[in-house]
């Protein structure tokens, strides 16, 4: 059985080290994970090649976590609320599409850090900032999104207030990126703030999301979803300030835990997937 990741460009993923750990470790010797790099414009045949019946499912990554849905037969509700795929299953004949970007990110955040409802800053609001921002309010969480379009981080913040469990703090608002300096001044000490976007991603790895002169909140934390390299120029930042950071292998290594059970129904190895992909990063 073959399974793929979907996405472009892939040179920085450690998704094949990290299933192919685990279908051996689950003795699946005929299943292979690979990488599949598709440009937008050829993924509606990249769609149809997954309905072979030697195709398991697939992960989605940029750019595709939202153009992709429109070419799947159906989505769990998840994915449905956060408006954005991560993994590809089947049911039948039918092709599932399936958010486990939220899961993945909450499981992360509780082994790293005092699960604490609080204040959270969003930087990005593409179809990772959506898993995030969704996963926060549903836990609490009072969200505040920055991305270069004002109107996509206030898109998002609209959708977010929907998500929310606070009827009293629906919790999100949308700003720009450019009024960021304004936003950290009002932001409460102990802000989490969580990267959703590409910038630090291997090769360019000299790139940050958050903007030169810019103070970080008193008492944040910092979690990078960005993996590769090891330590992200965002994570240094931080940490030059005495800040907790973080990047978002532990993420990585969870949403791929909940996508392997989707495709095998076995519980995933994920001793097994995690010290896969610490080797990946070591190298």
């Amino acid at each position: 059985m073959k399974l793929f990741l979907i996405g472009y460009p892939l040179t920085h993923s450690f998704s094949p080290r990290i299933h192919n750990a685990a279908l051996q470790a689950a003795a699946l010797h005929d299943w292979h994970y690979s990488l599949l790099p598709i440009p937008p414009k050829d993924l509606p045949a990249a769609v149809e090649r997954l309905r072979a019946p030697d195709c398991a499912g697939a992960n989605i990554t940029i750019p595709h976590k939202q153009a992709i849905i429109p070419l799947l037969d159906s989505l769990t509700p998840a994915a449905q609320l956060i408006g954005a795929v991560n993994t590809i299953f089947k049911s039948g004949q039918k092709l599932v599409g399936d958010n486990t970007d939220a899961l993945g990110f909450l499981a992360a955040l509780k082994r790293w850090r005092v699960d604490e409802p609080s204040n959270a800053l969003i930087l990005g609001a593409g179809g990772s900032a959506r898993a995030v921002t969704y996963a926060l309010l549903q836990n609490g969480w009072q969200v505040t999104i920055a991305a270069r379009r004002l109107e996509q981080a206030q898109a998002l913040a609209k959708d977010g207030r929907q998500w929310s469990r606070d009827d009293d703090h629906p919790g999100a608002q949308g700003i720009p990126l450019s009024r960021l300096a304004h936003a950290v001044r009002h932001l409460p000490p102990g802000t989490l703030i969580v990267n959703c976007t590409p910038a630090g991603m291997f090769p360019r790895v000299e790139a940050s999301p958050w903007p030169e002169g810019v103070p970080f909140p008193a008492g944040a934390t910092v979690y990078d979803l960005v993996y590769n390299p090891r330590e992200t120029r965002l994570v240094r930042q931080a940490r030059a300030e005495g800040l907790p950071a973080v990047t978002g292998l532990g993420m990585l290594v969870e949403q791929a835990a909940l996508a392997f059970e989707h495709w095998t129904g076995r519980t995933a190895p994920r001793d097994v997937m995690a010290s896969a992909a610490e080797e990946r990063q070591n190298q």
